[in-house]
């Protein structure tokens, strides 16, 4: 029989190898969920290989638009440094167009061109999404007013 010392010291010694594992499982399936952003120039320094899915933020430069032999949309994103071939074969936002600000999401794909899952643009023309504001500030060609992009609307609480 366990004297009572040891039964508690052997449930808290189970408990943090429970706890433990836990920890190690949640950070497991959290870090294939986290999606880090780049801008072309940081891609152009350091590309992020083509197994893990990034989010890439630039102006769409103009005359870049086009179609593949396949109906999706080919364009580029520039920083006004560097640039980066996306092809996307959704439906593209509303607001999307050469000039306007854009932040695409996807994997590059064994030829360099980023094969986008998601592109997101700019919903009114005050805003920019920030990390695309910083990397257009960073490379010179800040735009907006003033030294900082206009914050996104927050949702109202009822």
């Amino acid at each position: 029989m366990m004297r009572h010392r040891n039964r508690r010291l052997a449930t808290i010694s189970a408990s943090a190898v429970v706890l433990i594992a836990a920890v190690a499982l949640g950070l497991m399936a959290m870090r294939s969920a986290v999606v880090f952003f780049y801008s072309p120039s940081e891609v152009a320094a350091e590309h992020p290989g083509t197994e893990d899915r990034i989010r890439v933020g630039g102006l769409v430069l103009e005359d870049s638009v086009g179609e593949t032999a396949n109906g999706a949309t080919r364009f580029v994103i520039t920083d006004r440094v560097e640039t980066v071939d996306v092809v996307f074969a959704g439906l593209l936002p509303d607001l999307f167009r050469e000039g306007q600000g854009v932040v695409v999401e996807g994997r590059f794909g064994v030829d360099g061109v980023l094969e986008a899952s998601n592109v997101l643009a700019k919903h009114d023309e005050t805003y920019m999404p920030p990390e695309v504001a910083e990397a257009l500030r960073e490379a010179g060609v800040w735009q907006g007013e003033g030294d900082a992009p206009a914050p996104a609307a927050a949702p109202e609480s009822r």
